[in-house]
């Protein structure tokens, strides 16, 4: 596969993005039935460690587990698609794993901009409404100087 070009997401931010994607809105998008494929790893579900840092900078520590799903498929071409998502649904994995085989192919382009675009805008305006909810709570602290420092 050549390299993406500046205007299409890289491989890794499309994983991402179907990842984080809602999986109604994956499945609107990309309805069933799936391209003809074989399932090296079904939909399993598991758990995954979470770490931190303190201040973003400090020592790692563990924050807690997460459920996750994945997927692993291999398209009738040959390309292999690899799925993992949040939580515990094994259509949404299977879902992004098939979408990431296709995207290596030549209909990659047509599907960057047919399924990954709507996502990314979703995606976009989400974060908006959170940034927009969060700015209402925000207060303003000042100090007050008194006249007693002397």
């Amino acid at each position: 596969m050549s390299s993406p070009l500046p205007t299409q997401m890289a491989r890794p931010d499309w994983l991402g993005l179907l990842a984080r994607s809602r999986p109604a809105h994956l499945a609107a998008l990309m309805p069933d039935p799936l391209p003809d494929h074989h399932l090296l790893r079904a939909p399993e579900i598991g758990a995954v460690m979470l770490r931190g840092r303190a201040g973003a900078t400090g020592a790692p520590f563990n924050l807690g587990e997460m459920t996750v799903t994945r997927c692993s498929l291999r398209l009738s071409c040959g390309t292999v698609g690899h799925g993992y998502v949040q939580g515990r649904d094994k259509a949404h994995a299977l879902r992004a794993a098939a979408l990431d085989a296709l995207l290596q192919t030549a209909a990659g382009e047509k599907l960057q901009s047919r399924i990954l675009s709507p996502l990314a805008k979703a995606e976009a305006e989400a974060r908006q409404t959170r940034a927009a909810k969060a700015a209402a709570t925000k207060v303003e602290f000042f100090t007050l100087v008194r006249g007693e420092d002397a």
